[in-house]
């Protein structure tokens, strides 16, 4: 089987396709903002604690599905692979947040200036920040698959690293806001925390352990998890449709923008898939390993990071902008980085997978 065949059975077309069904809802919202203004307008009336109701909703769709996929009895296999693990753990926590702050901030503040003006930048800079501190999401497994990556590593890892964010995710964000002077309402960013991957990830686990108990684990793995796909997928793109009605004035004002946010996401991208291929490499990991470790790097929690943007500075703001141009820019750039994978794995032969 070519590449391109293993490609299209290991992708859906929804996944696949994904920037152009971003880019579908962007022209929808903008329509919606734009002539149907009573739809945001109402939407904007139902918040709680600056969360806006309907969009939860919508997220928790999307952030469900992906936690059921999630199985943390695998944690206990950490010790089988470590070198792997501890490397995109210290790359994901250590490493990524910090150059996401870095990049973000020389080119928003820097690079752009005059082009972007300051207080956007910082709005930009916080999306940024919350994107780069909400590593692996369930596109993991997907970016695995297409290299041949070992499905147990990357469970273990997508696993621990599910477990890292509930303790990591709000003091890193609070830490690099704050030091980008950006006020951070830490109620809110606790609630969403709590809300956002507390609260789905302990239902997940208790529908895993009620499922698996009734119909067995090959049930729920093939039969179960599926019946979600449809509909995460209409969660993503109805919250993508919102969320543009409220940018749609932004965006009809700014359209550079866009193209200025994706550019240093797209650094980013690059160079933590650099550093943790590379580390893969010097660790003499084999490629089943390497592979996937730097696509765990690389990849983005995205769905976490829109809802946490949506949270702390709301459906209108620049930060929840960058967290959906994150969207916008993650498939070709996966695509791509799994090609480059793909194409060096002879590089790794000093040892057998």
């Amino acid at each position: 089987m070519s590449e391109t065949q293993k490609t299209t059975s290991a992708i859906s077309v929804f996944e696949k396709y994904l920037t152009v069904w971003v880019l579908l809802c962007m022209g929808i919202g903008i329509l919606i903002g734009q002539f149907l203004p009573v739809i945001p307008e109402t939407l904007s009336r139902y918040e709680y604690y600056q969360v806006s109701v309907p969009t939860a909703v919508l997220i928790w769709i999307m952030i469900f599905p992906m936690m059921l996929k999630v199985d943390f009895s695998s944690v206990v296999g950490v010790t089988k692979k470590p070198v792997g693990l501890f490397l995109t753990t210290f790359v994901n926590w250590a490493v990524k947040p910090f150059t996401m702050f870095a990049i973000a901030s020389l080119f928003f503040l820097f690079i752009f200036d005059g082009l972007i003006a300051n207080e956007l930048a910082r709005e930009y800079i916080a999306g940024a920040v919350i994107l780069g501190a909400a590593p692996c999401t369930a596109m993991v497994f997907v970016w695995s698959k297409l290299t041949n990556g070992d499905p147990a590593y990357t469970l273990v890892q997508v696993s621990v690293n599910d477990i890292i964010v509930i303790v990591l995710f709000a003091p890193i964000v609070a830490l690099l806001l704050g030091v980008g002077n950006v006020a951070v309402p830490w109620n809110t960013l606790i609630l969403s925390t709590v809300l956002f991957i507390v609260v789905p990830l302990v239902l997940a686990i208790i529908t895993r352990k009620v499922i698996v108990s009734r119909k067995g684990q090959h049930y729920f793995e093939h039969n179960f998890i599926s019946k979600f796909d449809r509909v995460t997928m209409a969660g993503l793109l109805l919250t993508l449709i919102i969320i543009f009605s409220f940018q749609g004035e932004r965006i009809v004002e700014n359209p550079l923008h866009i193209l200025l946010i994706a550019i240093p996401l797209t650094i980013q991208t690059f160079l933590i898939f650099g550093i943790t291929y590379s580390g893969a490499y010097a660790c003499k990991l084999p490629f089943n390993i390497a592979a996937p470790s730097a696509m765990i790097g690389a990849s983005n929690f995205f769905e976490l990071a829109v809802a946490v943007s949506i949270s702390l500075f709301g459906l209108n703001s620049g930060a929840t902008l960058a967290t959906v141009v994150g969207v916008l820019v993650e498939v070709p750039v996966m695509l791509l980085l799994v090609k480059i994978a793909n194409s060096t794995k002879d590089k790794f032969n000093f040892v057998k997978d």
